[in-house]
């Protein structure tokens, strides 16, 4: 444990001294008869997986929780109440993650908030001394990863980002069977994500919450109306905000396919194709214009040298591939293996099941091990991992972006897609087709393929493609040049 966390005394209710509260606005720590140090935790984001960071928090004997952070002060006091109730210890509710950064009780801050607060949070508290868990995606844009990585090498603090399957037995025995040969040699990998998404309805102007702090939830983002009828969550798909589904979901399939390809870089190419189609026919209006803009069906092709990962993402009905609708299938040239949540199964090339590992892991509480032992090393997914699993997902979002002033049938579409690659594409078309979309008269996207220099991390000879690196940022909230965090 390093010097910071040995200096934390929790003192028991009746010693607890007026200056003491005073400095940590909390009731008396160590009321359980327990003379063991714990590490004081904030957790930043109180929707779903905010309240999976809290319940690891509150499971694991070694930590406690202070504050609960977030701009919806009805979430936050609900989880505030709730943590109340299971540790006996009344943690302070605040909007503003700041307000808590100088309290030396504070070792530890989680965040699970909306993707354009991960890295800022993550920048801020290892700039006051303290360790990060960041949920994925670990950045909402290039320019971020660059700087998360930065600050937690400069300041030597644990940074870990979610993508807990690298925390997974299933995962960690079945990379190291494929790294030895088991289904000979790999070049390919793809991400799959064929998740049912909805209309997220109409485009508009729309109410805020009565309980939401809208300029800090927008924190770094343009504070303009909501233009969709659900605040929280469908954020997800509106550009200015989220990172859409490729950004949602695909850094942990994107981190799958670097990690059992050995992927330590960025691709020497990319390009995308797709759209948001299929909601006028879900609606039964062919006027109708969705509230969301990020694609819903969208294939990013990223190229390594003699290695190829394609992530897949499908917001409209589809039947699962080779059984997976929601991990990454790794092709060698003996077999191929799907690496789903907590099982992966390696199938022959004539498709029969010839081995299988299945087992989870626990990723908050390997964090934890990090931080009491204060060693960054022993850190399975740190900022690097977590912004090269990002910048992937940014990249083909770039890649989309960059072509979608140019929509075409994909009749024409198809007829710019490598060879090599038809097989993909041919299997998109037959997936819209059976949602009803005519592929002969709808229009589709389709980006130039991108050239990037991977020692420089940038795209060669686009400038358009290099100017989204960056999305942009409000006073007050910053995220500064890696060589200035």
């Amino acid at each position: 444990m390093d010097k910071q966390l040995s200096r934390r005394r929790f003192l028991a209710g009746s010693l607890l001294t007026t200056a003491a509260a005073s400095i940590t606005a909390l009731p008396a720590f160590g009321q359980a008869n327990s003379p063991n140090e714990k590490l004081g935790v904030m957790v930043m984001g109180c929707g779903g997986r905010g309240g999976d960071h809290i319940k690891a928090m509150l499971a694991d004997p070694r930590t406690v929780v202070l504050y609960v952070c977030d701009p919806d002060t009805k979430r936050a006091a609900a989880w505030g109440e709730k943590i109340k109730a299971q540790q006996g210890i009344d943690p302070k509710v605040i909007i503003d993650m700041r307000e808590a950064l100088s309290d030396k009780n504070l070792d530890v801050v989680t965040c699970a908030s909306v993707n354009h607060w991960h890295t800022l949070c993550g920048i801020w508290a290892l700039q006051a001394g303290k360790h990060v868990f960041l949920e994925k995606p670990i950045s909402s844009s290039i320019h971020e990863g660059k700087a998360i990585t930065a600050a937690a090498k400069k300041y030597g603090k644990i940074c870990q980002v979610g993508t807990q399957r690298r925390s997974f037995t299933a995962h960690i025995e079945a990379v190291d069977f494929v790294k030895k040969g088991g289904i000979g040699d790999v070049k390919l990998a793809r991400g799959i994500c064929y998740k049912r998404r909805k209309s997220i309805g109409p485009l508009g102007k729309y109410p805020l919450p009565p309980t939401v702090d809208y300029d800090f939830w927008c924190g770094p983002r343009p504070n303009d109306p909501p233009t969709r009828p659900t605040f929280h969550y469908d954020w997800h798909w509106q550009r200015e905000y989220g990172n859409g589904e490729i950004g949602n979901n695909g850094p942990h399939f994107c981190d799958l396919a670097r990690w059992y390809l050995g992927l330590e870089r960025f691709p020497d190419q990319v390009y995308a194709y797709g759209g948001r189609i299929g909601y006028d026919i879900e609606r039964k209006d062919p006027d109708y214009v969705d509230a969301g803009n990020t694609p819903n069906t969208h294939v990013s092709v990223f190229g390594f040298g003699d290695k190829t990962v394609v992530m897949e993402c499908r917001g409209l009905e589809s039947p699962k591939l080779n059984g997976v609708d929601f991990g990454t299938i790794i092709y060698g040239s003996e077999g191929f293996l799907t690496a789903t949540d907590k099982t992966c199964i390696v199938f022959d090339n004539n498709g029969n099941e010839t081995k299988r590992f299945t087992g989870g892991g626990d990723n908050f509480k390997e964090f934890v091990d990090s931080v009491e032992n204060n060693d960054p090393v022993s850190v399975k997914a740190d900022a690097r991992c977590g912004a090269l699993s990002a910048a992937m997902c940014h990249l083909g979002n770039i890649a989309y972006y960059v072509g979608e002033s140019d929509k075409q049938p994909a009749a024409e579409i198809e007829k710019r897609i490598p060879e090599s690659h038809q097989v993909v594409f041919q299997n998109t078309m037959a997936h819209l087709e059976k949602n009803g979309i005519d592929t002969k008269k709808s229009l589709l996207s389709l980006g130039p393929v991108l050239k990037l220099n991977p020692e420089k991390e940038e795209f060669v000879g686009n400038d358009a493609a290099n100017s989204m690196f960056s999305r942009g940022y409000r006073d007050g909230f910053v995220v500064p040049d890696p060589d200035k965090v």
